[in-house]
């Protein structure tokens, strides 16, 4: 059992007979009252996401999440395909889980299928990824590291904010946590 007051964001727990995943947690203070916890939630089996609060004392069983080495395959319709790279055993996930996972991987990428038990609730990407800018607006003459960016759209449909010296056709490193810039690679 975990306490409300100790999850964080990436940690999954069981309520209600759902599984959910914590995607933004905080303390709340209100002026009167007790401290009230708002989170934004999903639900991992059917990727809606919703807003609530906890009292901090409110316990909740934590899930355990296995994680396994697996490749992204292919897309097909709303289905991704992967592989376990150890067994060779084929996972179909909805896209719908995984949506916004599948903007940071292409065919081919190394990622970690996320189990619980025997049910595949979804996929863990690389802290840093590279990626070939597919559509920007040209550089401008002059541009330095310092300038306010502009946008950029990556070979699988991701929009970053870049410098304003990146060109299309350039590989990037991107940040998959946060979906930044990081460099050129």
């Amino acid at each position: 059992m975990i306490e409300a007051s100790k999850l964080r964001a990436g940690m999954t727990f069981e309520a209600e007979g759902k599984l959910i995943k914590v995607l933004e947690a905080s303390h709340h203070k209100p002026g009167k009252g007790n401290t009230i916890m708002r989170m934004k939630l999903r639900d991992v089996r059917t990727g809606s996401t919703f807003d609530t609060t906890y009292r901090p004392d409110e316990k909740f069983e934590q899930a355990i999440i296995e994680t396994v080495p697996a490749q992204y395959l292919y897309q097909m319709d709303d289905t991704a395909y992967f592989m376990n790279t150890e067994t060779y055993d084929q996972y179909e996930i909805p896209v719908a889980n995984i949506k916004e996972e599948l903007l940071y991987i292409l065919e081919n990428s190394d990622v970690k299928i996320q189990f619980y038990g025997s049910e595949v609730i979804g996929v863990t990407v690389p802290t840093t990824v590279e990626l070939v800018v597919a559509e920007t607006q040209p550089s401008i003459k002059g541009a330095t590291v310092t300038g306010s960016g502009k946008p950029a759209t990556m070979e699988t449909g991701l929009v970053v904010n870049v410098p304003d010296f990146i060109e299309a056709g350039q590989k990037l490193v991107i940040n998959t946590a946060e979906g930044t810039y990081v460099s050129r690679a």
